[in-house]
C-alpha cells in the first residue's frame, strides 16, 4: 500500500532532505516535519512542501521559525517531546522516522499507537527497545519497513520465500575509512580522519560508527529482531564497493543478493511504497563499469565493535540499550576531542561489564538504563 500522507521525522537530516525527493517524486503529500534547530532549511521545507504541522525540539530555533514562516499555514509546534507531540497531532499514514540515535525510541512508539505505518532509519530504537517495538508493531497491525540499506536489501532478497528456508543472513559493510589499517593506527584516529567516509555521504554521528564498525553491530541487532533471527545465523563481511548491500542464504546455499548504486533513496522508495518496485531516481547500475566485487573478512580485533554488539545480546535485558547509549556518549566525546578513537570500544565494554542488565524489560527500564549508560561513559572518561 503506497503512502498517501507523510510526517518525516529529521526532515533536515541526510535522510529526511533525501525522503523529501522520493516524495515529491511519488506525488505524496508531505503532512508534517520534525527537526531540531536548523531553522533556514526548515523555512525552505515548509515553503516547498507546505506541511500543516513542523515540530521544533529546540525552543529558540522554534520561536525564530515561527517568525521565519508567518506568513504560511504551517502550525509550528516545540519542546523536547514535540517529536512524539507531531506524530500525534498529523494526518499522515506513514511516519519516516531518521532521527538520529536513541532520540528516536519515543516517537516510534507514538506513531505505532497511532496505528501509523513506519519506515524506519533510526535503528537505534530496535537495538536499544526492540522486544517492546516488535510487540507493539504486532499488537497494533502496523506496517514496518526498514530504511537501512542493508536490511532493505535483506527485506526484498526474503521477498515471499518462507522463513524457515533461511539458513543464514549476511549484511555487508564498506569497512570504513581505516579498512585494513592496524591496531595503532585505528586507536588514535582523528575525527578527521573518520568521517572520510568511502562511498556514502551521512551524518557525522553514522560516520563516525561506520569507522568503528559499531553500526555493524546496531546492523546486527536490528536484524535479529526485524527479521526474527539469532545473531548467531547472521554473518557480517567486508565489501568495500556498496554495491551488494546485504545477502541471504537458503537452506540449500544458494544465495540471494540485492544490488544497486549506493543511493538511499531507492531504500526509501521502497519502504513509502510498501515495497512497489517503481521508477526511481537512483541511477541505473552499469556492470560493465564495475570492475570486482571484493569480500573480506571483520577483523575483529582491530574493530570490535561487532563482538561488542553480540555480547550486549547475549547478556540481555537492556544490555543492547546499554551498548547503543554508551557508544553513543562515546561518539559525542570522540569528535569533540575528548576521547581518543580506541577508547570507544574501551568504554562500551566498561558499560557491559559494570552495568548489571534488567531483565525483560519495560519502556520505563529502557529510559533509565539509557541514562546510566551516558552518566556511565561521561563519568568514566572524566569529561
Amino acid at each position: 500500500m503506497d503512502t498517501k500522507k507523510l510526517c518525516i521525522l529529521g526532515s533536515t537530516g541526510s535522510i529526511g532532505t533525501q525522503a523529501l525527493e522520493v516524495a515529491s517524486h511519488l506525488d505524496i503529500e508531505v503532512d508534517a516535519l520534525c527537526a531540531h534547530s536548523n531553522t533556514k532549511l526548515l523555512e525552505k521545507q515548509i515553503r516547498k512542501y507546505s506541511p500543516k504541522l513542523c515540530a521544533v525540539t529546540n525552543e529558540d530555533a522554534a520561536k525564530e521559525l515561527k517568525v521565519l514562516v508567518a506568513d504560511t499555514d504551517c502550525r509550528i509546534i516545540s519542546g523536547k517531546d514535540a517529536s512524539s507531540e507531531v506524530v500525534t497531532l498529523s494526518c499522515a499514514d506513514t511516519v519516516l522516522n531518521s532521527i538520529i540515535g536513541f532520540a528516536g525510541l519515543t516517537p516510534t512508539i507514538a506513531a505505532i499507537k497511532e496505528k501509523k505505518n513506519l519506515a524506519i532509519a533510526n535503528k537505534e530504537t530496535l537495538v536499544a527497545a526492540g522486544s517492546i517495538v516488535m510487540e507493539e508493531v504486532n499488537r497494533n497491525g502496523i506496517r514496518l519497513l526498514p530504511v537501512d540499506s542493508e536490511h532493505c536489501a535483506i527485506h526484498q532478497c526474503i521477498g515471499k520465500n518462507d522463513h524457515s528456508e533461511i539458513s543464514k543472513l549476511i549484511l555487508t559493510a564498506s569497512g570504513g575509512p581505516f579498512f585494513g589499517k592496524d591496531k595503532e593506527f585505528v586507536k588514535n584516529a582523528s575525527p578527521e580522519a573518520a568521517l572520510k567516509h568511502p562511498n556514502w555521504s551521512m551524518g557525522q554521528k553514522i560516520t563516525i560508527d561506520s569507522a568503528s564498525l559499531v553500526n555493524k553491530g546496531l546492523e546486527l541487532i536490528e536484524a535479529m529482531w526485524l527479521f526474527d533471527m539469532p545473531v548467531d545465523k547472521i554473518d557480517i563481511v567486508v565489501h568495500r564497493e556498496s554495491v551488494i548491500h546485504s545477502m541471504v542464504q537458503y537452506n540449500d546455499n544458494s544465495v540471494m543478493a540485492q544490488l544497486a548504486v549506493p543511493d538511499m533513496r531507492l531504500c526509501i522508495q521502497y519502504a513509502l511504497t510498501g515495497t512497489a518496485k517503481k521508477g526511481g531516481l537512483t541511477p541505473e547500475l552499469d556492470f560493465a563499469k564495475i570492475a570486482s566485487l571484493s569480500f573480506y573478512n571483520v577483523d575483529h580485533e582491530v574493530f570490535p565493535g561487532i563482538s561488542l554488539a553480540k555480547r550486549s545480546v547475549k547478556l540481555g535485558g537492556t544490555s543492547p540499550c546499554i551498548f547503543n547509549s554508551a557508544n553513543e556518549a562515546c561518539v559525542d566525546l570522540f569528535l569533540n576531542k575528548k576521547i581518543k578513537f580506541g577508547e570507544i570500544y574501551e568504554l562500551i565494554s566498561y558499560a557491559l561489564d559494570d552495568l548489571k542488565p534488567k531483565a525483560c524489560p519495560t519502556l520505563t527500564d529502557i529510559l533509565e538504563a539509557d541514562a546510566a549508560a551516558r552518566e556511565y561513559v561521561y563519568t568514566k572518561a572524566g569529561k
